[in-house]
């Protein structure tokens, strides 16, 4: 019997027909105890389990486990390897049903008035910085002696979301309790409130017949049908309409806005199910790698794109890929028809318009068209001409030693990415993407050019063939993981090419890849070429979201990149505020890491399981479930 194999049924052999002796029974049972001894000192000696664990209220069973006879750890933290998971939500109507256990570590609830906490743009935090420039709407996260060690509650009543798509037009109020914007933005049709539920209509501000006809006429000018346009970026982007519009049309938009004192804009658009960030256009580069979107987009964002030498122009510059277009509606496009309306001054209107102009001109981009409300210009796919121009258009200059990719905490400024060399004016800088769908598998230029050390055309093959085993393996162990409408928001902590995230293409849902600061950020550059979207992350922070932004958060060997940078329970704390209730946590990593994972979690209100890696039991990498119970903080307790 090799070592740390599961055994299951155990032959004897026999003589002639005739029963074995005492002798040979004794023996065989000698040897299989030190077989089975033995496997337990391989996989990591005698260590007792932690006791604990908070018990289930529900009975939907992983079908598959540990094998309870194998000398690997099984299912620790007092539970067994029969105690079902439950993967089901329960919560999209009334019922308040709290899991009840006793655990010997445990974390408390944070007081009501952190429902909504976001620990790096926390709003009290923020008024210690400079309101030039928006800086104290930029991220600037807690010390460690600011931190919460506790759990941040969900609002009383609250319920799971809606399954998409039915959730693009409706939430529950009482999930994002605000009704600030319906009064704010009523006249403009983005959110009323219907009894106990927001509706969307698909309102605007420049877009009053809806956001679906507003992208049709962006379509009559640019090609958002043939595949050409996957990824986009929305600045400034309201409950994010025009993202969810998108969607329908294979196109994946990141939208972004910044934390709101009370409107909760960003946090409006995650419970419909829709990409979208806290971010702000100030003094840091956005958390994107250069040439990542195929086309930004602007709607009355408010964002002063003339001021500061055109930076914020400069760093949309930054993102877009060759060839992308650049989409502004709202002030001051069109002012001599809204003129009076906005407020303003035909003089005044028209003065920063053409200041827009020249911006855009300076960084060489061509203007498309200007059509009613809608003005789009395109960047060129090289940059041959353009640094042939810096002789007479002096400014902005092209930047000379900047890493056009890093953008986490890196300041923007006022000089021009430069694009990859070619060798013609034809030639597509970077490398010519395919259509989508056929480039969510084919090799990324990046890849494919050897700018990536280490990685190569059959590496990256290989990762997306792996990872679709590997989700294969998730959905037979988590059933309802294949079942449509259960979830829908998905994070992936540790993205790498964005593997996981594109063998869930076909499914209803959408991943944020994030890609560790720590690692090899240089893949997500690779993710966005893919036709995916994602960001930079520093897991020893927090991330720029609402509490209860995911149905499901995938961390791949996330504990073991960081343990030696940061505190497990901090980033553990961080997943809980950012899962909903009752959404799944899937952790792969070395079975030692998952046992001190789960003597941890065994107090934050969650229930887990460890469970065999997808190659089997022998392997030391293996799958730790978890299920984030249903509970909420009483009004009361403040």
């Amino acid at each position: 019997m090799a070592v740390g194999a599961t055994a299951t049924k155990l032959h004897l052999p026999s003589a002639g027909g005739r029963r074995p002796s005492l002798l040979h029974l004794a023996a065989v049972a000698v040897l299989c105890t030190v077989s089975y001894l033995l496997g337990i000192w391989h996989h990591g000696g005698f260590s007792a389990a932690p006791a604990g664990g908070v018990a289930s209220s529900v009975s939907i069973a992983t079908t598959a486990s540990v094998s309870c006879v194998s000398p690997t750890p099984t299912v620790l933290g007092g539970s067994s390897s029969s105690a079902p998971l439950d993967f089901a939500a329960h919560h999209t109507a009334e019922g308040m049903e709290v899991a009840s256990g006793q655990v010997h570590r445990t974390y408390e609830a944070c007081p009501a008035k952190y429902s909504e906490y976001t620990p790096c743009e926390d709003v009290e935090r923020s008024l210690r910085f400079p309101r030039e420039r928006l800086v104290y709407r930029e991220r600037h996260c807690p010390s460690e002696g600011e931190r919460l060690r506790c759990l941040v509650p969900a609002p009383k009543g609250y319920r799971n979301p809606f399954p998409w798509p039915t959730s693009r037009d409706v939430a529950w109020f009482a999930n994002v309790p605000h009704k600030e914007l319906t009064v704010e933005k009523a006249v403009q049709n983005w959110i009323r409130v219907d009894g106990d539920r927001f509706r969307f209509p698909g309102g605007g501000t420049m877009f009053p017949h809806g956001a679906g006809a507003y992208i049709d006429d962006i379509g009559k000018i640019i090609p958002l049908h043939d595949g050409s346009i996957r990824t986009a970026i929305d600045t400034g982007c309201g409950v994010a309409s025009w993202g969810a519009y998108l969607l329908s049309r294979n196109i994946l938009a990141m939208s972004f806005a910044p934390r709101d004192s009370h409107e909760a804009q960003v946090q409006f658009a995650l419970e419909r199910g829709v990409p979208a960030m806290i971010g702000v256009l100030s003094s840091n580069r956005l958390t994107y790698p250069a040439r990542a979107f195929d086309m930004a987009h602007c709607s009355r964002c408010l964002i002063p794109w003339q001021l500061y030498d055109g930076l914020y122009l400069i760093e949309v510059d930054r993102i877009l890929r060759p060839g992308g277009y650049w989409i502004l509606s709202g002030p001051p496009i069109n002012w001599k028809k809204h003129w009076k309306g906005w407020q303003r001054t035909k003089e005044d209107l028209n003065a920063e318009q053409q200041a827009i102009e020249a911006v855009a001109k300076s960084l060489c981009w061509k203007k498309i068209k200007e059509d009613g409300d809608i003005a789009i210009w395109q960047k060129p796919t090289n940059h041959i001409h353009c640094k042939t121009s810096r002789k007479i258009i002096k400014s902005p200059p092209f930047c000379l030693d900047k890493n056009p990719d890093a953008a986490w905490y890196d300041k923007m400024k006022a000089c021009i990415t430069p694009l990859p060399e070619v060798s013609d004016i034809k030639e597509i800088a970077g490398g010519e993407l395919k259509k989508w769908p056929e480039r969510l598998t084919a090799v990324p230029p990046r890849i494919a050019s050897g700018s990536i050390e280490g990685v190569t055309d059959e590496i990256f093959m290989e990762d997306t063939e792996l990872w679709k085993k590997r989700v294969g393996h998730y959905k037979s162990v988590i059933s309802q993981f294949g079942q449509k409408g259960r979830y829908r928001n998905l994070l992936d902590m540790n993205a790498r090419f964005g593997g996981f995230a594109a063998a869930l293409v076909d499914d209803p849902v959408w991943v944020m890849n994030m890609v560790p600061t720590v690692g090899n950020s240089t893949t997500l550059g690779v993710i966005y070429e893919r036709g995916l979207i994602g960001s930079y992350q520093d897991w020893c922070e927090g991330m720029s979201t609402y509490p209860r932004t995911y149905d499901l958060i995938h961390a791949d060997s996330v504990f073991t990149l960081y343990k030696d940078r940061c505190e497990m329970d901090n980033i553990l704390l961080e997943m809980d505020r950012i899962l909903r209730p009752e959404g799944t946590v899937i952790i792969r990593d070395d079975v030692d890491m998952l046992v001190k994972i789960k003597s941890i979690t065994d107090g934050m209100k969650w229930n887990s399981q460890i469970v065999d890696h997808e190659d089997g039991p022998l392997v030391r990498e293996k799958l730790l479930l978890v299920v984030k119970t249903y509970w909420t903080l009483e009004e009361d307790k403040q």
